[in-house]
């Protein structure tokens, strides 16, 4: 006996058209309000960023460049630590131009908890300090003309998130004559809302790998 044919499936429905109230529309969530927070997040960002070594290379060009306008033939910059950029080639060649141009590196005053800069030059003895940085050991110590500042986080007005130990506010509040200070690092750390506290010293200047985002002396 022949079986009979099954009947026809059934035709599909139709599938609804995509409006805006049948999705949620992809977006970025805004960073956290609170600095402790923020500043881990920051952290963990750079130090996944799978471009870092190129974000470096155009933040070393962005730097190098920005020098040939400055005057200044001491500068204080800082040993690389979690991701931070490397300031140190940029310098070096900045140096060799020039027999006169210092570099120097932070050493921690432990009485005032303040920051003294001594030279650095390739191959100089280093030793660790108390938070495991390598710093300059017996090198001599200068006043910086220009300050380096490294910056987890910056805002639109010369604001910066650090690492919350206030080593570079208290530094700033005591040097006399003030160094002009420009803030390095990497573009992801702009939070637009930033807001200085009562003690904080604004920068002078921000790089980053997209160019000079600010500069008192060029917009003044």
């Amino acid at each position: 006996m022949t079986t009979p044919p099954a009947p026809p499936a059934p035709p599909a429905p139709p599938t609804p058209p995509i409006t805006p109230s049948s999705h949620t529309p992809f977006r970025l969530p805004e960073p956290p309000r609170d600095k402790k927070t923020l500043r881990r997040q920051l952290q963990a960002e750079r130090m996944a960023m799978s471009d870092r070594h190129q974000r470096s290379v155009h933040l070393q060009e962005v730097l190098m460049v920005w020098l040939l306008t400055r005057k200044e033939r001491t500068i204080g910059a800082f040993w690389a630590i979690k991701g931070e950029f490397d300031a140190l080639p940029a310098l070096y060649r900045w140096t060799e131009s020039d027999a006169e141009r210092r570099i120097g590196l932070p050493v921690i005053d432990k009485k005032t908890k303040q920051l003294r800069f001594h030279v650095w030059y390739p191959g100089c003895p280093m030793e660790e300090d108390a938070y495991g940085i390598l710093k300059p050991k017996d090198t001599e110590e200068f006043h910086p003309e220009l300050l380096l500042v490294p910056c987890v986080g910056f805002g639109p007005k010369g604001e910066r998130l650090g690492y919350g130990g206030g080593f570079y506010d208290r530094t700033l509040a005591s040097l006399k004559p003030m160094p002009y200070t420009a803030g390095i690092g990497y573009g992801h750390g702009f939070i637009p809302w930033l807001e200085a506290e009562p003690h904080d010293v604004p920068l002078d200047a921000m790089l980053t790998e997209e160019g000079t985002v600010w500069d008192r002396d060029r917009d003044a």
